[in-house]
């Protein structure tokens, strides 16, 4: 990565994406669905939402709830209750450009929805289906653990170290650190100052630059 002020450029091979809140403004949808679990249970809507964002929903249940092997039921209509709502998804705004200016071959998405959840949320933000993708289906420990993007740059047949993960919550920032990639914050999902990367608000002021690299240049804070 090469720094000029605050005008940073990453060089990678591909570019390992997040999608809620990445490249997929779900925020509306999440909370009215925490929020509705939270009534159920009693519990401070708030409190979870302080730690759900970009975690597998089993395991912010987990977390509030273990109530035994009924758990797993309970996410899975969870998710399928979300896969339903495409109530205010939109792109993040730049999304769909971005994508359109690196190869199919060069990105990817590791996401903690799983595949329904995923497909649905593409479509109500009609961004392009990845090729290359790593769902929940797919790992056995969800972020902060590195499983996800390790799985993905070996999918894409790259080693970690040349890949650059895009990231918009602490767990997702953290589990591409661990992998051993650089790492883009976006969004406003959460507090800048909770995200321990270079952080931008969205894509709109970002360039890209595709040749034997992927270049990506912006202004970051």
């Amino acid at each position: 990565m090469a720094v000029n002020g605050s005008r940073r450029v990453f060089r990678c091979s591909a570019i390992l994406f997040d999608m809620d809140g990445t490249l997929v403004d779900s925020t509306a949808v999440v909370v009215r669905h925490w929020r509705k679990w939270a009534a159920l249970h009693g519990l401070d809507v708030e409190d979870i939402l302080a730690v759900s964002h970009g975690r597998r929903t089993i395991d912010t249940m987990r977390e509030f709830a273990p109530y035994g092997p009924e758990l797993e039921d309970a996410a899975r209509r969870f998710v399928e209750a979300e896969a339903e709502d495409g109530e205010g998804v939109v792109e993040v705004p730049g999304a769909g450009a971005l994508l359109a200016q690196v190869p199919r071959e060069r990105w990817a998405v590791v996401t903690s929805a799983p595949v329904p959840l995923m497909t649905r949320r593409f479509g109500f933000a009609r961004l392009p289906l990845p090729d290359l993708r790593v769902t929940s289906e797919l790992v056995t420990r969800g972020k902060p653990d590195p499983e996800g993007y390790l799985l993905g740059a070996a999918k894409l047949g790259l080693p970690a170290e040349q890949c650059l993960v895009i990231e918009d919550t602490p767990a997702g920032v953290a589990a591409g650190a661990a992998a051993g990639m650089a790492v883009l914050a976006v969004g406003t999902t959460v507090a800048r100052e909770k995200l321990a990367a270079p952080w931008v608000r969205d894509y709109t002021g970002v360039r890209v630059r595709v040749g034997e690299h992927v270049e990506l240049e912006a202004n970051c804070s």
